[in-house]
């Protein structure tokens, strides 16, 4: 038990740039909590103790903000920063060293039975306000954009971002157009790209206007005589 409290203090200190000592971190940091209280919760519910266990795990989720179904399977070293309104379903699993932000789901879709929840597995990262929804894998080293809802299993090294969510990226190696179109950070301002279109179309009628109006038709412009 000591073990693993140590290593989900030292995620935290490794992963949060803000955490300025390790007792500040077990007294105050709620997703530190969490998983602290999940893996009492977790016990309880593995001896059949199903009803302790949910009250842990309801108590947690009053003072955190995080619900942590007591089922659930957590690797070492999870790291829940901010942590408010995650949420991680009864069939869930997830690996050692992976990090989810705040408003993340780890849920199911309502139209699967038994295994209902998706599989982190090793370093995995999931941005702020993802939903992983369905009982597919999400591979080591795997990485999930901000705002993504995933829908369909993730290979190993690779980043998937969007809605629905599409991977962009296996390792360093862009992954067709949806690299492009599905950029989060480099997106093109439309309205900018439509009046630069509009500018051009407007030169354009503007040059042909000036060749017309100088006689370059034949003389479009100029009086006819009775």
């Amino acid at each position: 038990m000591f073990r693993k409290l140590k290593e989900d203090i030292d995620a935290v200190m490794e992963r949060d740039p803000a955490a300025r000592s390790r007792l500040e971190v077990f007294f105050l940091y709620s997703g530190f909590k969490a998983v602290r209280a999940h893996r009492q919760a977790n016990w309880f519910y593995r001896h059949n103790m199903k009803f302790m266990a949910r009250l842990i795990s309801q108590r947690a989720r009053k003072k955190t903000g995080i619900e942590i179904h007591p089922a659930a399977k957590i690797g070492r070293g999870l790291f829940i920063d901010h942590g408010m309104g995650v949420v991680i379903g009864e069939t869930t699993e997830i690996g050692d060293n992976c990090t989810l932000y705040q408003n993340v789901t780890l849920g199911g879709t309502g139209k699967d039975t038994g295994k209902r929840h998706p599989t982190l597995g090793n370093n995995v990262l999931v941005g702020a306000g993802a939903k992983v929804l369905g009982p597919f894998t999400v591979g080591d080293n795997a990485r999930v954009a901000a705002g993504a809802v995933v829908l369909d299993a993730v290979p190993p090294d690779a980043t998937a971002v969007g809605v629905p969510a599409r991977v962009v990226k296996i390792g360093n190696t862009k992954v067709g157009p949806a690299s492009r179109q599905l950029d989060q950070i480099h997106i093109a301002d439309p309205v900018s790209m439509e009046l630069c279109r509009l500018r051009g179309e407007l030169e354009r009628l503007q040059a042909k206007v000036e060749e017309l109006a100088s006689g370059g038709s034949g003389g479009l412009f100029e009086e006819k005589a009775p």
